[in-house]
């Protein structure tokens, strides 16, 4: 007999309330909890704070959803800093990204992002990464004080969600910045994230399961710009590989 598939495994049928029960859960608490972090940012001296706060919200609003997230290798990572390369299924990628892996890393986001009344403040506080095509150097130099104050940065290679959840092309850019900065770039695989939150779904999150999967960084020391599309290309087939394997069963979930 053969394997379930990753749709048979990761998601149980909805109900139309628990899924609109869910979208408001997400808007609520995006806003609320945004707010919330963004006052907390600029009143506490001590950012930590802030941050465990924003991440133990992420965990949460995962669970208030109904979906479990299921974590792996972890042990692949020694420190950092790093700039982690996921795939990119769905919305949900940011919330189990920023909930669960470890420390307080920045994403890199598009520009216009940063033009939302809430969200926009929010990742402006949080010390998000905008991404303007016509001005890649800011983004390096932003990257650069990143990496001198220890935090890691989360870039999508892809650019955008995928919609079947086949990988788009990679963009060079994360490539670019890892080897200018020196840092090892980690692939990381997010697997059932499409079905817990489809493209075009307008927010809805279906109860399920979802896993990250970090895999093994690759060290850029002594790589040059014309490495660029090696490396792009190398952790674009690791990540594809990864997809290919089942949803790991008998997985505990992510601890917190």
């Amino acid at each position: 007999m053969s394997p379930p598939t990753d749709a048979h495994v990761l998601t149980a049928p909805p109900t139309r309330v628990r899924v609109f029960v869910n979208r408001l859960i997400f808007r609520g608490m995006l806003f609320t909890m945004g707010a919330i972090a963004v006052v907390m940012y600029r009143v506490i001296r001590n950012k930590n704070v802030t941050w465990a706060f924003a991440k133990a919200q992420a965990r949460n609003l995962i669970r208030m959803c109904g979906v479990t997230v299921h974590l792996r290798g972890l042990e692949h990572l020694t420190g950092g800093p790093y700039i982690y390369a996921p795939n990119h299924q769905s919305h949900f990628d940011i919330a189990a990204l920023l909930g669960y892996l470890p420390g307080n890393n920045r994403f890199a986001a598009k520009k216009e992002m940063f033009d939302e009344p809430i969200l926009g403040a929010v990742l402006r506080t949080m010390g998000m990464i905008p991404i303007d095509r016509d001005n890649p150097l800011e983004a390096i130099d932003r990257l650069n004080r990143l990496k001198d104050e220890h935090y890691s940065t989360i870039i999508f290679p892809e650019g955008t969600r995928s919609r079947d959840g086949n990988l788009l092309p990679f963009k060079k850019g994360p490539f670019v910045a890892a080897i200018h900065l020196g840092l090892p770039i980690v692939p990381v695989v997010c697997k059932g994230t499409q079905q817990i939150m489809p493209k075009g779904g307008y927010l809805s999150i279906v109860p399920g399961e979802a896993e990250v999967v970090v895999l093994e960084p690759i060290l850029t020391a002594g790589m040059t710009y014309d490495d660029r599309d090696r490396l792009r290309e190398l952790v674009r087939e690791r990540i594809a590989e990864e997809l290919k394997r089942p949803f790991a069963h008998r997985l505990r979930p992510a601890q917190t």
